[in-house]
């Protein structure tokens, strides 16, 4: 499973990088506010500084939400370097982005996914990515890892090659059941993936290892 870190913190980026697990990045317009990046042209620039800092595949959002405005959007996104993955919302005007993106070679994630039937259509229309929000499922007492199930067997029967990105992580549990289920990529915070590090049997054990070694010395 690869593994993105959905933040525009550049900190964090580097950190998540040095760990040596990062696969990717994602970002939205909020995570960008969150960090003080307003305005079109600074916008613009942050993405570019992400791509320099990571070797993976970096999700960039247009905001546009009619047809002509998300492809010109997306145009411009792409060609701000290799690594860059227009991010487009699942709407009408969206999936036909997804499949003219899809005929003229730009990779897409189709975000604000929150049923199989969205996903089906992502995957249909070409995309690269497809992005379920499973927390924001749990968050209204539905069960997010049961969609990232269903997506997986709808997109196994059928041999779609759109990968499934579960987003909106909300802590380590969220990343260890999406690879039991199958997702290919998860996308959260750097403190659910350093929380895969954390085990108090693995604190004990190096606590008493070094002890020990202190006494013959």
């Amino acid at each position: 499973m690869k593994f993105f870190i959905d933040t525009a913190n550049l900190d964090e980026i580097r950190e998540a990088q040095e760990l040596g697990v990062l696969d990717g990045v994602t970002t939205n317009p909020s995570l960008m506010a969150k960090e003080g990046i307003t305005g079109r042209d600074k916008i613009l620039k942050h993405y570019v500084d992400i791509c320099e800092i990571v070797d993976g595949d970096v999700s960039a959002e247009v905001i546009a939400t009619d047809f002509d405005k998300i492809i010109k959007e997306g145009e411009q996104l792409a060609e701000l370097h290799d690594q860059i993955v227009v991010k487009v919302p699942m709407i009408e005007d969206g999936v036909k982005a997804l499949k003219y993106f899809s005929d003229n070679g730009i990779r897409t994630n189709c975000t604000l996914v929150f049923s199989a039937g969205q996903a089906l259509l992502a995957a249909k229309a070409g995309a690269t990515y497809v992005s379920p929000f499973i927390g924001r499922l749990d968050d209204i007492s539905t069960d997010g890892l049961n969609l990232i199930a269903e997506i997986r067997h709808i997109y196994d029967n059928y041999g779609y090659e759109t990968q499934i990105l579960a987003a909106s992580i909300r802590h380590t549990m969220h990343i260890i059941n999406c690879a039991k289920i199958g997702a290919d990529v998860m996308t959260g915070g750097l403190d659910s993936i350093k929380g895969l590090l954390k085990h108090p049997l693995t604190d004990s054990g190096l606590e008493k290892f070094l002890a020990d070694y202190k006494k013959g010395n």
